[in-house]
């Protein structure tokens, strides 16, 4: 059994509350459940209204699937317009 964790910090630019973020992050970790079968939530920052850091998990039979889940979410993360990615991490359990 192979666990891959990502850690993604994020920023919104064009939010200035923290109602707005939390709108944001609701439709993103929404999105990432649905379509990638992920388990996702904010870890860190949440009392910040422009930056978030969420952590996002998946188990698999193998390290390479883990490893092209972790990228297809970041890359996921990339095209959403109103999200710029600031830094990631990626670790295999």
């Amino acid at each position: 059994m192979v666990v891959g964790v990502l850690t993604i910090e994020i920023h919104m630019g064009m939010e200035n509350s923290l109602k707005g973020k939390r709108r944001i992050l609701k439709s993103l970790i929404d999105r990432l459940k649905s379509k990638f079968n992920v388990s996702v939530s904010e870890v860190d920052k949440q009392d910040f209204w422009q930056v978030a850091v969420l952590g996002v998990s998946t188990v698999s039979n193998e390290s390479a699937h883990a490893h092209k889940m972790m990228s297809k979410v970041i890359n996921f993360i990339e095209m959403q317009g109103e999200i710029e990615l600031i830094d990631y991490t990626t670790e295999l359990l």
